[in-house]
Parts: C-alpha cells; structure tokens; sequence
C-alpha cells in the first residue's frame, strides 16, 4: 500500500520517520506493508532519507494510481484545499493534519470522501497526540454528549501557568515562550484564542453531527490578562485557564474560547504547562478526560500515521464521519450565563454601593490591591453582564468562573 506525502516540514518528516521505522508494527496492525512512494516539497534535502522520493510536483501524487493515502501536512488554505480535493476526487483517501482546512471545508470535504468511497482523517488536528476525535466518533457514539470543554492550546496554558507560579506579567512569559519555542514569533492565533476556537468548532460539529462556522463562536484570548487578575483567582484557591468549551442547552449548544477560573474539583484543574486536555461529558458514561501534549513533531505525527493505518484498513469503502453541512444551531452569546470575578478601580468604599445595585448581592475578594475592589457575582447571563457593568463604569477586567 503506498502512500504520498505533501509537505516535508515538521509533522510530514515525523510521518515519513514513523512509517520508515515502524514498518514492521504497521504492517501487523493493518495487514499490508506500507509505504512511502512520493512526497512533495518545493525544497530539496540533499543527503535525507527522503531524497529518492522526492518530487517538486503534486501532479506526481495526483496521477500515481498506486498510491491510495495521501497525507496532507502542508499547512494553510491554499494550495491544500485545492490539493487535498484533487486527491479525493480520484478517490483516494487523505489524512490530514491542518486545522485551518478541516474548520474550513471539513463537511465539503468529507461528503466528498463519502461519494468516492475514500476516507479524509483528521485526528491531529484538535490534540496534536492526544486520541479524541476517533473515541468521539466511535467510543462515545452511544452517548448523547453533554458537554465538551478544554484546554486546546499548549502556548497559552504555558503562558498561565508561568504567570501563576512565578508571579510575572503577561508581556515577559510570552517572551520566555517564544525563546523556547512554545511561542511563534506572530502568537496572535494562540493568544487570541483562535487556534482554541477552531479545534472547539471541530470538536462540537463531530459531537452533535451538523457544522459550527468557528466564527460564529465567542472567542476571547489572554492577552488581557494581568499578574493581578492571577493573584485574585489565587485568593479563591482557583487557576486562571482558558478553555474551548460547548454545552447542550435544549436544542441548542452554548460555544464560547474565553479565559475562566477553574476550582481543583474540576479535572481540568490540575492540566500545566504545555499540556493540554479534552474533558467530554456524555448522558451514560459521565466525565472522560483526555490528556497529554497537544504538539510536537513525533506526537503529531503518530496522531496522522494512526489515520493512515485507519484509512488503510478500510481502503474502497471508506471510514464514515459524522459531520455535515447543515449548521448546528448556536444559543446566541448574550443569553449564556456564567459566574464573574471582577475587577472595578477605587477602594472598596468608592465601588461597593455600586456593585451591589447593579449586580445585587456578591461576594467582595481581597488581594492586597487597596486602590481596586474586585467581587465574584452570582451567575447571569452575558447581556446583564454588560449592562450592569456600564451601570458600575470603573470595570477594569472580568474573568468567567467555570
């Protein structure tokens, strides 16, 4: 069974490393010896292993009848899109690790896959190494899901675990992150929350079977957040986090990326440092977590293989997905309700009167910070939220409390 790979970056040479030193594994698992026949790259790599497979031109993969796996690792919208369509037209089946694709075309894509009689995998695209999306489609499948809810990104949950433990800023952790390499050197899409809302919008349209537009979903980073902010999730025994999360409301789901505190009873509590972790609550099994590193070249990579192996096992039928086109029906933001911790400048005595009637009855927290009054409200939605904090005026920042 032969297999092509586009894209020879970080996660395509972990794919080629695994399928070339595992062979003998692989091809007890699935039946069939499998190999790598062509893999596409712009560059050369003069002296690699993957030199005599090397071709500068997809059509290569595209026309070879032989090869029937596809492994897309090539990043971005385009040409990936237009690369990994042109595969499965032909009929045959890819795997892919490229987030931004499946939160793009995902159900096009997998109708596709469906009429040819192909398979297109994406289990590295929400946890890296983590198994989630296969337990969500088969594992889980005789549970109604509940809720889904996670620490998706290893750089921001670095980032807040640094802050917490060493009592530094926001703007200096992201730099000790970069120099590390946990960080790119334009974090925008993890410390926004993007990279978090696209894998939540995946997760939920795998969950409930119909499409979330991942910019439908309230999606708030941390970049806001700020050393003081930590110091009051301290005072109440919490940790700042922030999660990708969707819960079944009715016949709806309530989605929301946003920084929240989280007390130690939840599981999520004690997830650190680049660590991530999926928490799926169905009606039957309850709680089931998922755990581990959400990235790096090895763990994603064996994420993809597994994919290949899936897809070999089932080459002329394909593997089904449950997720289409139709769009899943969203609680609009304003009516979802949380707890808030937060902060309002001047003293206590300046900010209490206030608070108390435009938010009622709270619960005051004090950090040492003798110019701030902070509180813990009971739980409203997002509209009262916001009215109530107009009606105060002297807000500085607000963090939801799971």
């Amino acid at each position: 069974m032969n297999v092509g790979i586009l894209g020879y970056g970080t996660v395509g040479s972990g794919v080629f490393d695994i399928l070339r030193e595992n062979k003998e594994v692989i091809a007890e698992r699935i039946g069939e010896e499998i190999s790598v026949k062509r893999v596409l790259d712009l560059r050369d790599f003069p002296g690699d292993p993957v030199e005599p497979v090397l071709t500068h031109d997809f059509k290569e993969i595209e026309a070879d009848e032989d090869v029937q796996i596809v492994v897309e690792t090539m990043g971005g919208l385009h040409p990936a899109y237009e690369f990994v369509k042109a595969c499965l037209e032909r009929g045959k089946s890819v795997c892919t690790s490229n987030k931004a694709l499946v939160a793009d075309f995902g159900p096009e894509l997998i109708q596709l896959a469906k009429e040819r009689h192909a398979s297109f995998l994406f289990e590295a695209r929400v946890g890296g190494g983590i198994p989630i999306i296969r337990p969500l489609q088969s594992s889980l499948s005789p549970d109604e899901i509940l809720e889904i809810s996670g620490i998706l990104n290893g750089t921001t949950n670095y980032i807040l675990t640094e802050m917490r433990e060493k009592g530094a800023d926001f703007d200096s952790v992201l730099k000790d992150a970069q120099a590390l390499g946990y960080a790119e050197a334009d974090p925008t899409a993890d410390v926004e929350g993007h990279d978090a809302c696209r894998k939540i919008a995946i997760l939920t349209s795998l969950a409930y079977g119909k499409n979330v537009d991942f910019h439908d979903i309230y999606t708030e980073g941390i970049t806001k957040i700020t050393d003081r902010d930590i110091a009051y999730a301290n005072q109440l025994g919490g940790k700042v986090k922030i999660c990708g999360s969707s819960r079944k409301v009715g016949e709806q789901v309530s989605a929301r990326v946003a920084p929240v505190l989280i007390y130690p009873g939840n599981p999520l509590y004690s997830v650190d440092g680049v660590f991530n972790a999926i928490l799926v609550k169905g009606n039957m099994v309850g709680d089931v977590m998922f755990y581990g590193q959400g990235a790096g070249k090895l763990a994603t990579a064996s994420a993809v293989v597994s994919d290949v192996i899936e897809a070999g096992k089932n080459i002329g039928t394909g593997v089904p997905v449950q997720w289409t086109a139709e769009k899943l029906s969203l609680v609009p933001f304003g009516e979802s309700k949380s707890r808030f911790l937060v902060r309002t400048a001047g003293a206590k005595s300046e900010n209490e009167s206030k608070v108390q009637a435009a938010f009622g009855d709270v619960e005051a927290v004090d950090a040492g910070f003798a110019e701030e009054y902070a509180f813990v409200t009971g739980e409203m939605t997002e509209a009262a939220y916001e009215e109530a904090a107009r009606t105060v005026g002297t807000v500085i920042n607000k963090i939801r409390i799971s």
